[in-house]
């Protein structure tokens, strides 16, 4: 990791100061998704539609410490690794709470599309497209020490 971008355990979290913004700026609007750690909601940023992902801060200091971390990893990641198949960072938040603004993918996942599309399968070619556009973007993952780790049709 850069310096500037280095996470201290008991000291609090530091990032690089290009990559936050202003929540000020963030207009959150309708949830789109959910996890175990964070909520993600359609939003704008500078008149931009945008993902804002609202991480949970966790209950006790240890899954504050660990949250912390995985934030920074995932910010430091999306920072670093631009792709036309990868979603664009837009930026982050530590205060009030932690945040990850990207690119807003109109559309729906893969995994909503292929469910429209029952009973009819997916045209053979456009398989094919779609799993040389996946390949594509692990690849450039990967060529960045990254592994995705949950990929899959919803987050697609």
């Amino acid at each position: 990791m850069e310096s500037g971008s280095t996470f201290y355990a008991g000291e609090g979290l530091h990032i690089d100061p290009s990559w936050l913004i202003d929540p000020k700026l963030l207009f959150v609007g309708p949830r789109i998704g959910e996890g175990g750690h964070a909520k993600v909601y359609e939003g704008k940023y500078k008149n931009q539609n945008v993902a804002i992902k609202i991480v949970h801060k966790g209950d006790t200091p240890e899954e504050v410490i660990k949250r912390q971390g995985r934030f920074l990893r995932e910010v430091t990641m999306l920072s670093r690794v631009q792709h036309k198949n990868l979603v664009k960072f837009i930026g982050a938040c530590l205060e009030p709470v932690m945040v990850v603004v990207t690119e807003l993918l109109v559309g729906g996942s893969l995994r909503k599309y292929l469910v429209s599309l029952r009973p009819r399968n997916l045209e053979p070619r456009v398989a094919v497209g779609f799993a040389l556009d996946i390949a594509r973007a692990m690849e450039c993952l990967h060529a960045h020490g990254i592994i995705h780790r949950d990929l899959k049709p919803g987050k697609i």
